[in-house]
This record gives C-alpha cells, sequence and structure tokens, in this order.
C-alpha cells in the first residue's frame, strides 16, 4: 500500500519531521511518500494560507494521479484545507489530520482538548468541531502562540509551553486526551504524553492508521454526488 501524505506549506525541514511520524505509525507493507508544495504558502497560520494551500494540494494530487497514483492521502495540516476539493479528484480515501486526531480521540476517552499554534486558527478549529459533531466532546481549545515554522524543532522553551498548555486542558477543564492541533507537533506526542499522563493525539499518526484501515477494508471515496469528479476539470 501507498500513501502519499501532502505537508501543504513549502517547509521540506518540516515535511521530513512529519513524514518521520508517519512512516513511525506505518505498518511494514505501508510505503510513505511525502511531498510538500512548492507553491505553497510558507506557513498556513490564516484563512488566506489555506485558500492558497488548497490550490497546491489539488495539484500534487493530480500530479501523483498522472503518475500512477497511491492507495490513499494524508493532508498535513490541522486546518484540513483542500481535503474536499481533494476527495473529487480521487476515488481512494482522502484524510485530514484534525478530522482523523478528533475520531482517535473521542475513541480515547470521553473529552479532549486541542493545543495548536496561534490563537487565530482556534476558529478554523471550531468550525471543524462543528461540521465532524465533536463540539460536545471538546472541552477546550488553547493557541500557544507559537508560530508553526518554529516548531521545526519544539524542544526546550516550545516543549516547555506546549505542556503547559496540555496540563490546564487536562487539569482545568477535565480533558481525557489532548490532540495536537499542528503536523509539526507529531513528534512530541510521547515525550507529552509521559509528562502529561493522558493520551496525545498526533492527527498525522490517527490519518496514516485511518486510510490504512480504510484501503484494507476496501472503503475509498463515495463518487455518488457531492465527491464526484468535479464536471469542469480540464
Amino acid at each position: 500500500m501507498r500513501i502519499t501524505l501532502i505537508n501543504p506549506n513549502a517547509s521540506r525541514a518540516m515535511t521530513a519531521k512529519i513524514a518521520a511520524a508517519a512512516r513511525e505509525a506505518a505498518a511494514p507493507d505501508v510505503e510513505i511518500v511525502a511531498v510538500c508544495a512548492d507553491n505553497g504558502p510558507a506557513a498556513i497560520e490564516s484563512h488566506y494560507d489555506e485558500a492558497h494551500a488548497s490550490v497546491a494540494i489539488a495539484e500534487l494530487i493530480l500530479a501523483d494521479q498522472a503518475a500512477g497514483g497511491s492507495d490513499g492521502y494524508v493532508i498535513a495540516c490541522f486546518g484540513d484545507p483542500g481535503v474536499d476539493a481533494a476527495r473529487e479528484l480521487v476515488d481512494v480515501p482522502v484524510i485530514g489530520i484534525a478530522e482523523a486526531a478528533m475520531h482517535v480521540a473521542v475513541l480515547s476517552g470521553r473529552s479532549f482538548g486541542i493545543v495548536t499554534t496561534l490563537s487565530r486558527t482556534l476558529g478554523r478549529a471550531r468550525d471543524l468541531l462543528l461540521r465532524h459533531g465533536f463540539e460536545r466532546a471538546c472541552v477546550a481549545a488553547y493557541g500557544t502562540g507559537i508560530p508553526v515554522l518554529d516548531l521545526e524543532d519544539a524542544t526546550g522553551a516550545a516543549l516547555d509551553e506546549i505542556a503547559g498548555w496540555c496540563e490546564r486542558a487536562v487539569h482545568h477543564d477535565q480533558a481525557d486526551v489532548i490532540v495536537l492541533g499542528c503536523a509539526g507537533m507529531a513528534d512530541l506526542c510521547r515525550r507529552l504524553t509521559d509528562r502529561i499522563g493522558v493520551p496525545v493525539v498526533d492527527g498525522v499518526a490517527a490519518a496514516v492508521g485511518l486510510v490504512t484501515a480504510m484501503g484494507r477494508m476496501g472503503v475509498g471515496t463515495s463518487k455518488r454526488d457531492e465527491y464526484a469528479r468535479p464536471p469542469r476539470l480540464a
């Protein structure tokens, strides 16, 4: 099985970091191909960035399809940009890491808290909670104030800041599980789980697991109506 992991920003360092987390979660017979959008935004920290990234994601999937395609796609940005458009382009599974992480979180505990990067992205996170029906399960959502690209090496003060907000969600808001709200936090799960004492979910690993499971089940993206091929696609 081949899964293409798309980092919608243009950071090759972050792409490598995300790929390592995905490969650690993948089964031995699953090939992870990680790509980033060279013509995408440097980081995704606004609605404008998401719109820019969505176009880059579609172009990467079309290029992959022209080269033979993959058995599934993971969109490695917590805003899940371009997921609906990507699903129109293929009949295999396409999963965004926010949706994946939320699904796994509610299987792990009754409630969860989200810890993400900038506070301006919390509105998008709340939109996704409502869309996927997890607004009652999510008891907290915090922005750390850490820019996305600063997570290329999230050690020292950055790690302490993230951990502090995770601890607040657990002890103040009674979250059973923590969802990390950025693909750039993918390598922090084990350290944070050990430090905080509750499960910490990384959406990259969650999405890889779900795409793999769907592929083995033979469940892809429905082409019945909304996710049918775009009628004006050249």
